[in-house]
Formats: structure tokens, C-alpha cells, sequence
């Protein structure tokens, strides 16, 4: 992944991870955002395409989880 982002898409991806790992535990929006330091639209955005995408981001937090 150094490969192909800068060190600060590097930060957003992860924190975006650490987003949708909180949503697949029902931790609500704005303490997500608090936390990991996102806005709420960044956290309903991830929340949106955890729930209605094509399985990203529940593949790597399958993978994360091992």
C-alpha cells in the first residue's frame, strides 16, 4: 500500500477502517467520529457503503479479525 498512497491517504484509509470496524460493533456515529477523529458525513459515508457495497470493507475487517 506504501506503494500506491501518499502517508496521509495512508492515515484517512486507516482511519476509515477503524470507522467501519466501530459501525460493524453498533458504536454510534458521533462517538465514532470523535474518536477517530472523522466528521460524522465521513462516518455515514463509510456506514453507507458497509452496508450497500460490495463487501470491501467487510473483507478486510474479516481478515483484520484472524
Amino acid at each position: 500500500m506504501q506503494d500506491l498512497c501518499t502517508p496521509k491517504e495512508l492515515l484517512e484509509l486507516s482511519k476509515r477502517l477503524a470507522a467501519a470496524e466501530q459501525i460493524d460493533a453498533g458504536v454510534p456515529y458521533r462517538q465514532i467520529a470523535k474518536e477517530i477523529g472523522l466528521s460524522t458525513a465521513t462516518v455515514s459515508r463509510v456506514a453507507f457503503w458497509y452496508k450497500n457495497g460490495h463487501g470491501g470493507y467487510k473483507l478486510v475487517i474479516g481478515n483484520l479479525k484472524r
